[in-house]
C-alpha cells in the first residue's frame, strides 16, 4: 500500500535522493545539503507536534512510503505562511500604455513588476517524486494528501492558498529567462541561484534584482516565449492542481518565470468533496477507491483504499487499511473519492 505520512528524521537519506535525482532539468525546492533538509525537516517535526514557537511560520513535510518495503518515494510541503515572515517575491504581469497625442501614437508595453503581494499566502511546495509514479495514483496520493491535511486543520491556514510551478527549460540545461535576466544580477547559474532559495531565504533577490519594472520586449524572445508556461515535465503535476480548482493568475516565478497558481482554499475540489466519517472493518476487499485519512495532526496518515460507506456515514474498509492508518475501529477519519 501507499501511505502519505509526516517526514521524520530518519528519512533525511532518502529525501536527500529524491531531491538530488529529481535530474538536471527539474528542479526542487528541497535543499540538498544534509544540514539545511534536517533543519526543514526538523521545523516540520514540531509543526506536526504543535511544539513550534508562536512566531514561527508552519512549515509541514509528508512522505510518500511503500508500506511493502519501507521505501521512501515521495516528498511534498505546505507553508501555512509563503515566505516564512519574510517578504515571497514574484513578478507580476502588467501592461503600460506609452501614447503621444502630437503623433497620433498608442503603444501597449507589457511589463513585470517585482511584487510580494502572495506574501503570506499558505503555498504548496516542496513536492518530488520517482519519475516512475508520475500520473498513477501513489502521484495523486501524494499531492492530494495535502489538501487532505488542510481539510482536517482548516485553521492553521490561509483563505488563499498558491503553488508556484517550474517554469521553461531547455534540453542542455538553459533556462531562457533566468539567462535573459536574471543571470546578469546574480552572477551566478540557474541551479545555483534556486538552491539559494530553497536552502536559505528569498531576501538575497530583494538584495540584488532590480527594483524597477521590467519592459518585457527587453527580454530575448526565447525569454518572452517562455513567461507563464510551464515545464514540459511538470504537466502532470499543472493538470492534477488544475483538476483540483487552482488556477495561473498574474504573477510568475522570480527566477524562470513559470506560472504561479491560485485557488481560494475553500474551493479546493479535495476540501469541498471530504467528508468526515465513523471507521469500521470489513471482510470485503470491493468498493469505489477512496483518500482517507485519520484527524490527527501528529501522526497524520493517509492513503487509498476500496470502501463502502454506510447511511449513517459508517466507513468501511478493509483491516489492513485501518492498520496502515494506524487507526482502532471507530476512530474518526475524512474520506474524499480518488
Amino acid at each position: 500500500m501507499w501511505l502519505v505520512r509526516p517526514a521524520q528524521p530518519g528519512d533525511l537519506k532518502a529525501i536527500l535522493e529524491l531531491a538530488g535525482g529529481v535530474g538536471p532539468r527539474l528542479s526542487s525546492t528541497l535543499p540538498r545539503k544534509d544540514e539545511a533538509l534536517a533543519e526543514k525537516i526538523e521545523q516540520s517535526v514540531r509543526a506536526f507536534e504543535g511544539t513550534a514557537d508562536p512566531d514561527e511560520t508552519l512549515r509541514f513535510l509528508f512522505v510518500l512510503e511503500d508500506t511493502e518495503t519501507g521505501a521512501v518515494r515521495g516528498v511534498a510541503g505546505i507553508d501555512s505562511r509563503a515566505g516564512h515572515g519574510q517578504p515571497f517575491y514574484n513578478y507580476r504581469q502588467d501592461a503600460l500604455i506609452h501614447a503621444s497625442h502630437e503623433l497620433g501614437v498608442s503603444h501597449r508595453v507589457d511589463v513585470l513588476y517585482p511584487s510580494h503581494a502572495l506574501t503570506d499566502h499558505t503555498l504548496l511546495c516542496a513536492f518530488t517524486i520517482d519519475p516512475e509514479l508520475r500520473g498513477t495514483d501513489a502521484f495523486e496520493l501524494l499531492s492530494r494528501a495535502r489538501m487532505m491535511f488542510i481539510a482536517s486543520h482548516r485553521d492553521l491556514f490561509t483563505d488563499q492558498i498558491v503553488v508556484e510551478i517550474q517554469g521553461v527549460q531547455t534540453e542542455n540545461g538553459d533556462v531562457p529567462f533566468w539567462d535573459s535576466l536574471g543571470r546578469h544580477f546574480f552572477n551566478m547559474d540557474f541551479e545555483t541561484a534556486d538552491q539559494h532559495s530553497g536552502a536559505l531565504s528569498k531576501t538575497f533577490i530583494a538584495e540584488l534584482m532590480p527594483p524597477n519594472p521590467i519592459y518585457v520586449t527587453l527580454l530575448t524572445p526565447e525569454a518572452q516565449a517562455a513567461l507563464g508556461q510551464a515545464h514540459e515535465k511538470t504537466r502532470a503535476t499543472y493538470e492534477l492542481l488544475q483538476r483540483e480548482g487552482f488556477r495561473a493568475g498574474a504573477y510568475l516565478d522570480i527566477f524562470d518565470a513559470g506560472p504561479v497558481l491560485e485557488a481560494r482554499t475553500d474551493s479546493l475540489k479535495t476540501v469541498v468533496s471530504s467528508l468526515p466519517g465513523t471507521l469500521h472493518g470489513s471482510a470485503s476487499k470491493e468498493g469505489d477507491l477512496y483518500l482517507i485519512c485519520g484527524n490527527s495532526q501528529a501522526q497524520f496518515r493517509c492513503t487509498i483504499s476500496p470502501m463502502t460507506e454506510t447511511l449513517s456515514g459508517d466507513v468501511k474498509v478493509p483491516v489492513r487499511t485501518w492498520h496502515c492508518l494506524g487507526l482502532d475501529a471507530g476512530g474518526q477519519v475524512r474520506v474524499s473519492p480518488l
